[in-house]
């Protein structure tokens, strides 16, 4: 038997190209001699749908598009993502689930039983999980299909009490198929790869992996799907950050060859530009954008985000708008200027001089006998703010912002102003992985000039401001929000691998304090394994962290 994995890159919603793109990898597949095409976890709607399940019609057209890729399989059989109806009135109205399709048919329908409810995951708001567990049969061979999760149950800390596999084997399968939407996180392929290479030893089976690919939002799919024989060896590694189709024979699995050998894996910097690059060009294509703008300041962060947006759209799509004020210094105009001129995009000048002014002028009343304070500097960035808006408003552009990690994470930004925009593509990184990112960048030619790179980061809303006078130096202030964010480690622990207590004290603090502006903050791209948005919840009003 020849099992074709078909990595896809699926639109929420768009029953109309979810259902032409699976048809037409049926087609591509048959063509290469597939006796099955596997599809992702969810694929006819797209993941993750959200509160769209709660609509009977969304449901009905997951259904509707189904039998349509029904019609299509002859000669040849598929196994598709999709919800569907909970018949039992009790529990929850629907099951995450797959269909085995053969002969224009539907003919077997398996359940999701382990459902993830953790981080960005939230599939027990709307899925009810699977008790019955049946192999599918087709050509002689009996398949263990599993959706996702039902695979990750596999470590010495169980999150679940039951494990779908245990049940499976007992009917003596003879391999394993599980079908997946699982997001990007700058470390998961590596965890993604031993926890399937475990099942596939333990169970003593060849296993089959298809992983969806593209941005949905914030959430990153980077494809990677993967094939391991019965010892858990990799046999074969599919395409990262791009759609793939690929055919394996099932009796000769031991003997595939890697067609996309990585046995170093692509360093974490690279893997993020690759998943913002894409996470970029799917918002904009999948809500039928095609122009960015941003601020663009001459420092590093705004240099790496116009780099990034360049490539995803093409420079002829991005505006880069150098908005320069009475504190704003030859250099970073220069600097912004030359980056421009690198990457050919469009640019504008706009200063905001006059438009500090007159608010200086509007509040000189109320403001009498008090000194200048970071309300004026606020204006400032607010004043930005407005003019960027209004070029969006203007001329269609989706404004890109550009705070990072670490600013975003201590509130280091001015809301309504330079954290204003539709997505956020840094705030996942912190400030040293943007130094990074920007020496990844020019890594075959100069894009961001080498001024922007070395010179100390700057704010340049007063005199002579450096972000150090405000912050700790960023490389021992990244250090501290990983520990806390990513590792979820309070301050004891952090303070006993030998940071100064005060100082530890202060930044969890700042990142307590902040919490508010973060609720007002654009979706964030996530490339870590916690990122603030929908997968960090926490209360505005607390004050554990104080």
């Amino acid at each position: 038997m020849k099992i074709a994995l078909a990595q896809i890159n699926y639109h929420i919603g768009n029953f109309e190209l979810n259902t032409k793109k699976i048809i037409d990898h049926i087609y591509l597949s048959k063509g290469k001699g597939a006796d099955l095409v596997v599809f992702a976890e969810l694929a006819v709607c797209g993941y993750p749908p959200r509160d769209f399940l709660e609509f009977e019609d969304f449901i009905a057209l997951c259904e509707r598009s189904a039998l349509e890729i029904a019609a299509h399989c002859k000669d040849i059989a598929c196994i598709i993502g999709l919800p569907v109806k909970n018949e039992v009135l009790a529990g929850k109205d629907l099951f995450n689930a797959a269909y085995f399709i053969a002969d224009g048919a539907i003919k077997q329908v398996v359940k999701k039983t382990l459902l993830p409810t953790y981080d960005v995951f939230d599939e027990y708001r709307y899925f009810e999980p699977n008790a019955q567990f049946n192999c599918v049969e087709f050509k002689g061979q009996k398949i263990a299909l599993t959706i996702c999760e039902d695979l990750w149950n596999i470590n010495d800390n169980p999150m679940y009490i039951s494990c779908p596999m245990d049940e499976l084997i007992l009917q003596q399968p003879d391999l394993m198929i599980n079908i997946a939407a699982s997001p990007f996180d700058y470390h998961h392929d590596e965890d993604r790869i031993k926890v399937l290479s475990d099942n596939a030893k333990k169970y003593k089976l060849p296993l089959f992996y298809v992983n969806q690919v593209g941005a949905q939002t914030e959430l990153i799919f980077d494809g990677g799907s993967l094939v391991f024989d019965q010892e858990g060896e990799l046999k074969a590694e599919m395409k990262y950050f791009e759609e793939d189709l690929q055919v394996f024979e099932v009796g000769e699995v031991e003997n595939v060859k890697n067609k996309y050998p990585a046995p170093a894996r692509d360093s974490d910097i690279k893997q993020i530009h690759d998943a913002l690059v894409l996470g970029i060009k799917d918002y904009f294509q999948k809500s039928g954008f095609s122009k960015a703008v941003l601020g663009l300041s001459g420092g590093i962060d705004s240099a790496v985000v116009c780099a990034l947006a360049c490539e995803a759209l093409g420079a002829e799509n991005v505006m880069a708008v150098l908005m320069p004020s009475k504190y704003s210094s030859d250099h970073s105009v220069k600097d912004a200027l030359d980056l421009v001129n690198n990457i050919g995009c469009k640019h504008e000048i706009i200063e905001i001089k006059a438009a500090t002014e007159a608010f200086d002028q509007m509040l000189a009343k109320p403001f009498e006998g008090l000194a200048f304070n970071v309300t004026e500097e606020n204006i400032q960035a607010r004043c930005r703010g407005i003019v960027v808006m209004a070029m969006s408003n203007k001329f269609g552009y989706i404004l890109l912002n550009t705070s990072n990690k670490s600013e975003c994470a201590v509130g280091y930004g001015t809301l309504y102003g330079d954290m204003c925009g539709a997505m956020s593509v840094l705030g996942d990184v912190y400030k040293t992985q943007v130094f990074e990112l920007a020496r990844f960048i020019n890594a075959e030619r100069e894009i961001i000039p080498v001024n922007t790179i070395v010179k100390p980061p700057s704010a340049e809303l007063r005199p002579n401001q450096k972000d150090s006078d405000s912050l700790p130096d960023y490389g021992i202030l990244d250090r501290i929000l990983f520990q806390h964010i990513e590792k979820k480690q309070g301050a004891k622990a952090i303070i006993a691998q030998g940071f100064d207590e005060t100082l530890v004290k202060r930044i969890l603090k700042m990142v307590n304090v902040a919490e508010f502006k973060r609720y007002q903050t654009p979706p964030i791209l996530r490339v870590s394994s916690k990122a603030f948005g929908m997968g960090r919840r926490m209360p505005i009003v607390g004050r554990y962290m104080d």
